[in-house]
C-alpha cells in the first residue's frame, strides 16, 4: 500500500459521469433494476467509453490531492444494482416492488429473489484491476452490503428476508475475496438502509455485515448515509444505527456530518473504529473553502485522535455538476493539510 498522511483524505464512492456517457433523466432516480437506456454510448464501444470516464475521474481525484480513491463508480448504472443484478437467484427483468427507503407509502421497482442467491463469478473484478494499473495511490473499491440488497428486493424464495440476508453476505464475500486479489487496498459496503430500517438491521444487519468480511484481508469500511443529497434534503441530526456497529468486523466507518450537522458526541461510542468522516455538504453546489474544511474537520478532535479520521465528503458525488465535485474535493484535500500543518505544529 502506498504511504498516507495523517487525515488522509477520500471519496466515499461516486465521481460525477460525464453527460456524453449517460442521460440523468432516461435513468429515472436510482436505479434497482437495469438502465441501459441511461447510456448515451451503444454497445460495442459502451466499455471503451466507460474506461475512458473512468480515467478522467481518477485523474480529477489525483488532481485534487486525494489520498485513497476509487475508480469513481464510472461504470454502474447504480451504486447498488450491478452488483445485485448479476447473482444467481436474481430475476432483474421481471420486477417485484417494495416500499421506498424515505417514502415508504412510495413502491420503487426492485428485482425479485426467485431462488438461492449464488455468486456466479467476479462482477466488479476487472473495475478493481483497471483501477490498481491506472494510478499509485491507495485505492478503494465499493461494493453494496448484504442488508441493503436485501432491502432492495422483492423475497419471493427465502422463508424470510434474514436468510435472504445470509445468502447475499456469502456472495458479496466471495466477490470481495475476488477483488483483493487484484492488489485494491481497501474494500467498502455501502449500507445506507441500516439508516432507514433501524429495527431488521438490530436484528440481522451487523451479522450480514460481519459473514461478509469473513476472511478479508486488509483494510475495510463500511458507509452508512442519509441518502443522496439530490433526493434526501431534510437529514437527520443524529444516526438512529451507529453506535450498533462498534463491535462489527469492519475498521472503518463512513458517515455524513456537513449537511445533516450531526451531534459530534456519538464518535466517543465508536471503540477504537477509524471514522471516515463527512466534512464536504453535497446538499449544496457552493464550494466551501479549505478554512470552512478544516472546522469541520477539528471540531471533531475532542472526539477521535487525528489518526482516526479520513475527511471526505458525505456521500457519493455522483449527482454534482464535476466542475463542482471537483472544487469541492480540492477543497477538502486543502483543508486537512491546515489541520496536519496545525497538528505538526
Amino acid at each position: 500500500m502506498a504511504s498516507i498522511p495523517l487525515l488522509p483524505t477520500t471519496v466515499v464512492g461516486s465521481y460525477p459521469q460525464p453527460d456524453w456517457l449517460v442521460d440523468r433523466e432516461a435513468a429515472s432516480g436510482i436505479p434497482r433494476i437495469r438502465a441501459p437506456q441511461m447510456w448515451r454510448v451503444r454497445e460495442p464501444f459502451l466499455e471503451a467509453a466507460q474506461d475512458d470516464a473512468t480515467r478522467l475521474a481518477i485523474r480529477d481525484m489525483e488532481l485534487a490531492g486525494i489520498d485513497i480513491i476509487t475508480d469513481g463508480e464510472i461504470r454502474r448504472e447504480s451504486y447498488s444494482n450491478k452488483l445485485a443484478l448479476a447473482l444467481e437467484g436474481v430475476d432483474g427483468d421481471t420486477p417485484g416492488y417494495v416500499a421506498g427507503r424515505v417514502d415508504t407509502l412510495r413502491k420503487m421497482a426492485v428485482p425479485r429473489v426467485v431462488g438461492k442467491i449464488r455468486w456466479r463469478g467476479p462482477i466488479e473484478v476487472r473495475d478493481a484491476a483497471f483501477l490498481r494499473a491506472e494510478t499509485d495511490r491507495v485505492t478503494k473499491i465499493t461494493l453494496p452490503g448484504p442488508f441493503t440488497m436485501a432491502q432492495q428486493a422483492q423475497n419471493d424464495f427465502y422463508k424470510d428476508e434474514e436468510e435472504m440476508a445470509m445468502d447475499y453476505a456469502v456472495a458479496v464475500n466471495q466477490e470481495l475475496k475476488a477483488i483483493k486479489e487484484t492488489g485494491v487496498d481497501v474494500v467498502q459496503l455501502d449500507e445506507p438502509w441500516l439508516q432507514a430500517r433501524p429495527e431488521k438491521a438490530s436484528r440481522y444487519g451487523v451479522k450480514a455485515i460481519d459473514r461478509a468480511l469473513d476472511g478479508i484481508a486488509g483494510t475495510t469500511a463500511l458507509h452508512l448515509c442519509f441518502g443522496y443529497a439530490h433526493v434526501v434534503s431534510n437529514k437527520p441530526s443524529g444516526y438512529t444505527f451507529l453506535p450498533q456497529l462498534a463491535d462489527c468486523a469492519v475498521q472503518q466507518i463512513s458517515i455524513e456530518a456537513a449537511q445533516p450537522k450531526i451531534d459530534y458526541g456519538v464518535l466517543r461510542e465508536m471503540k477504537g473504529k477509524t471514522i471516515i468522516l463527512g466534512v464536504i455538504d453535497l446538499g449544496t453546489h457552493a464550494i466551501e473553502t479549505p478554512e470552512i474544511v478544516a472546522a469541520r474537520i477539528e471540531k471533531a478532535l475532542p472526539f477521535l485522535g487525528p489518526e482516526r479520521i479520513i475527511p471526505a465528503p458525505d456521500c457519493g458525488m455522483k449527482y454534482m455538476p464535476r466542475v463542482v465535485a471537483f472544487g469541492k474535493l480540492q477543497a477538502l484535500a486543502k483543508g486537512a493539510a491546515m489541520v496536519r500543518k496545525k497538528i505538526a505544529g
